[in-house]
């Protein structure tokens, strides 16, 4: 069995891919991945996404040098979601926080910061 025989991209193309550190586990951010994304980041080692907002395909770390060399993909019981396992170069979040989920939400629906302290808002 290969993953590229089993995966479920969804109508646009697209699996969701969450990104988690090798080493800690912390959850570093969430991207998509087309076929080809899919096929580059097996065949070179780094992430790849789809930029959906760009319309075109993104290297982590192509303009800030903050690649995430990866270690490990699993795939989820139904083939529609990935977790990369990887090795960040710095901070993943453009906002230079570790991981892009550095916002904490309270029980009432309020934000605190909860990062590395970089981030702002």
């Amino acid at each position: 069995m290969n993953l590229r025989d089993i995966i479920k991209f969804d109508s646009n193309g697209l699996v969701v891919s969450v990104v988690q550190d090798a080493e800690t586990g912390q959850v570093l951010m969430v991207g998509y991945m087309n076929a080809e994304s899919l096929d580059l980041t097996l065949t070179e080692g780094k992430a790849c996404f789809w930029s959906r907002s760009r319309q075109k395909l993104w290297r982590k770390g192509e303009t800030s040098g903050n690649s995430l060399v990866v270690e490990e993909i699993r795939c989820d019981c139904d083939a529609d979601a990935l977790v990369l396992k990887c090795r960040p170069a710095g901070p993943t979040c453009h906002t230079n926080e570790t991981s892009c989920f550095y916002r904490k939400v309270q029980s009432n629906g309020a934000l605190t910061l909860d990062g590395d302290g970089v981030a702002q808002s």
